[in-house]
This record gives structure tokens, sequence and C-alpha cells, in this order.
């Protein structure tokens, strides 16, 4: 928090919420709610139930992964057996999902140190439901 300007023990603390994503002219290339999705499905091994705890429908979330897929042109999923929500990642998609992680553990790190100097509040990390 700015240490000239101290709030009231009652100052509310707000959450720092950042949304961030890399697109193309041709469409959305690749944000938090896909390497979220991604990391659902390495969890879970299915696509539905990935999808179901990001309240969207499996049909939304199988089109968000195969717009990135053909933008990046590297298949980030791979069927396993015969079921058709039965999914993992493949060795890119795991990759590209722990890297943009990373780098936005990063960014959020920057922005709470940044909004510590210059904002009025004490601010708290946003932590994504498990």
């Amino acid at each position: 928090m700015n240490s000239s300007d101290p709030m009231p023990p009652s100052a509310p603390q707000p959450t720092l919420r950042l949304h961030v994503w890399l697109e193309l002219e041709n469409g959305h290339f690749f944000g938090l709610g896909r390497a979220q999705l991604l990391e659902r499905i390495q969890r879970y091994g299915s696509l539905s139930k990935a999808a179901e705890e990001m309240r969207m429908s499996y049909r939304a979330a199988w089109g968000k992964i195969k717009s990135s897929e053909e933008i990046m042109g590297v298949k980030l999923v791979e069927k396993v057996g015969g079921n058709k929500s039965g999914f993992r990642l493949t060795e890119e998609g795991r990759g590209i999902m722990e890297q943009f992680l990373a780098w936005y553990a990063d960014l959020e790190k920057k922005a709470l140190k940044s909004a510590e100097k210059k904002l009025p509040w004490e601010l708290r990390r946003f932590k994504a439901e498990e």
C-alpha cells in the first residue's frame, strides 16, 4: 500500500484480477482461460469435466482448443482411447500451458508490486477455485 496515504483499517481489500491474452488479426491466439482449460484437461483427463468446471459447453471448449491449434499450427491435446471426452495434453500443449502460466504469475507479481506503490489499497492476489 502507498505509505503516504494510509487507508483506515475498515478500508476494502480488493482482489487483483488480470485477464491477459495473445491475439493475431485472425483471432484469439492463447490466453489465461485456454491455459486454465488445458490445466483442467491435464488434471481430469477429460474435456467434458474440464469444460463443466469452467462453466462452458463441451462444444465451446473444443472450439477454443481447435482454434488455438489451428492458429499455432500445434496439437495441444490428443484423444485417449475410444472415449470421446478422454484427452491428455501433448508435450507441446503441456509446454505452452506451463510457460504461459509461469509468465502470467510473473506478470501478476509485478502488477501487485506496482499497485502497492501506486494505489491507496492493499490488494490481494486472486486465487482460482481448485
